[in-house]
């Protein structure tokens, strides 16, 4: 291992946390400065460049394949790295935050994956941020239990080989961790959340049989590829493990990494696994990207776009053919519904659904897919197993009857549903709901029997600022107003008030949430991500 530079890294505003000296030692504290030091200049050029690519967007209203990247496309001989045995079988993955009991369920919910979220499932608490790190280490060093206080019930972990295999997932390039400061600048909390994993656990996790591997969130572009790359090639040398150990799968949830698939995949060649096609984010990247571009970019309720939609068959199929293509496997998106305990037929109906959309995308060719509660493990595995039998994925599918055009995957129009007032109601409950919690410290959120995170969150305070701003006429025949938003947010208010009771209320965020939810819905001024004004008001 490279002797560590001296560390100008500083903790700051933060209570000492249980346990925190065996995350936050000067060695791995030495790590994460370094990354900070070689790799946040760069970051930063990135980050301004997506303002640019925004502002050429709003001009045009359009986008297209890169013109500059076209000889990567058309060469047919380039692969991704072959897929390490811990990840050749990955048909169903479960996602959540990396809390105790979390950690140990999704480890063993019989998933081949666990998602162990940093970024969308879990709110950026100090706590969180360096707990959920000694909880990753310590489930791989066997010593994690959990009781539960309320019920008495005891967790422990499963055999080894019965073990999901762990993907990590760090915050995405926007965000800061305003804990740890080198020279007075806060640290990139993508930097911070692979810094510690990595260099905690990458040998540990090879000594396992497996190795450091990573969901890579909210990317936009192949050039934010590459300097993850760069990321990865460095850390591999400064811990001392072969290079290509690392494996990333992307999330493809922007609107502008969907025109250049091939070009992340091939970025990161030597460390791809895969690509995930995701839906709400997707949406929200959508509308962000095109709020401004008039009634053809106006989206429907959230829950009227499904993966069924003309625009978002063509960007999941085009992903599976550019996986299959390259020799990546082809994820599929979340689902999201939490089992009621109380009301069998609202199950019945879900859980059909959720094989519905299962075995639409076993069908398509996707190698594997998400679910969000454990009880949805066996649906999605056997909607897999019908399709897979024995074999670990079905990358041999090549897809080559998929042909998308640019314009199909911004085709918004081509869906006939419009928005209801029913659908704004949806968005205000959600929105104050969820942006509660958050401030409370929960990433994920179950409303209204959905595992809510905060892309969902993001996608209802962005519809609404859309169809104020597109002067959108609802069902009701009611156009949607900045005034009409106030109403029914102070109406959800009120609903939350008389359901929880005065104690309840006065003791939640709800005021606080109601207010940021319409600042970022209302503002003329379109905030990139509600979690950045939110991380401003979140404590601890």
């Amino acid at each position: 291992m490279s002797a560590p530079a001296p560390s100008t890294l500083a903790i700051v505003d933060a209570e000492p946390l249980p346990r925190q000296e065996e995350v936050l030692t000067d060695a791995a504290l030495a790590f994460v400065a370094e990354l900070h030091r070689r790799f946040t200049p760069r970051r930063d050029e990135l980050l301004a460049r997506r303002a640019e690519r925004r502002a050429e967007i709003a001009r045009t209203s359009t986008l297209d394949f890169l013109p500059e990247t076209a000889a990567i496309r058309a060469d047919d001989s380039w692969k991704v790295a072959p897929a390490p045995a811990a990840l050749q079988d990955r048909r169903v993955e479960i996602t959540g935050p990396t809390d105790r009991k979390m950690t140990i369920n999704a480890l063993n919910s019989g998933a081949k994956v666990w998602l162990a979220d940093f970024e969308d499932a879990s709110a950026p608490t100090w706590e969180n941020v360096v707990l959920g790190q000694l909880n990753l280490t310590s489930a791989y060093t066997r010593t994690i239990d959990f009781t539960d206080e309320r019920t008495g019930k005891s967790y422990a972990l499963r055999p080894n080989e019965e073990l999901a295999t762990v993907v990590m997932r760090p915050r995405g390039w926007h965000l800061d961790e305003r804990h740890l400061q080198v020279d007075g600048r806060p640290v990139p909390g993508a930097l911070v959340d692979f810094g510690l994993y990595f260099f905690h656990n990458a040998q540990r996790l090879l000594d396992l049989g497996k190795g450091p591997y990573f969901y890579l969130p909210k990317t936009e572009s192949h050039l934010e590829a590459r300097l993850w790359n760069e990321v990865f090639v460095f850390a591999q040398d400064y811990v001392g493990i072969p290079q290509g150990t690392v494996r990333a799968t992307v999330l493809i949830e922007t609107i502008t990494a969907a025109y250049e698939m091939e070009e992340i995949l091939y970025e990161l060649r030597d460390h791809a696994s895969g690509l995930n096609a995701g839906r709400w984010d997707y949406l929200f990247s959508i509308v962000k990207n095109f709020r401004d571009g008039g009634a053809k970019f106006v989206l429907p309720d959230r829950n009227a776009v499904t993966m069924t939609a003309p625009f978002m068959r063509a960007y999941t199929e085009l992903l599976v053919r550019t996986c299959h293509k390259r020799g990546a496997h082809a994820i599929g998106g979340m689902a999201a519904f939490i089992p009621s305990r109380r009301d069998a037929e609202v199950n019945k109906v879900a859980f059909e659904k959720v094989r519905a959309d299962k075995d639409r995308e076993a069908g398509d060719g996707f190698d594997g897919s998400w679910v969000a509660h454990p009880d949805l493990v066996p649906i999605a595995m056997e909607s897999f197993d019908k399709v897979l039998g024995d074999k670990p994925n079905q990358k041999d599918r090549l897809r080559e009857d998929v042909d998308v055009k640019a314009a199909d995957l911004i085709a918004i129009d081509s869906l006939d549903a419009k928005p209801t007032y029913a659908g704004l109601v949806n968005a205000v409950q959600v929105g104050i709901r969820y942006i509660e919690a958050w401030l409370r410290g929960l990433g994920a959120v179950a409303i209204f029997n959905l595992m809510e995170d905060a892309a969902t969150a993001e996608i209802s305070r962005s519809q609404i600022w859309q169809w104020i701003n597109a002067e959108v006429v609802l069902d009701n025949g009611e156009q949607v107003t900045a005034d009409l938003a106030r109403k029914v947010a102070a109406e959800e208010l009120a609903n939350i008030r008389a359901e929880i009771g005065d104690e309840a209320f006065a003791a939640g965020n709800w005021q606080q949430a109601h207010d940021l939810l319409l600042t970022v819905s209302l503002d003329e001024d379109y905030a990139d991500f509600l979690t950045l004004p939110a991380y401003e008001q979140l404590k601890g």
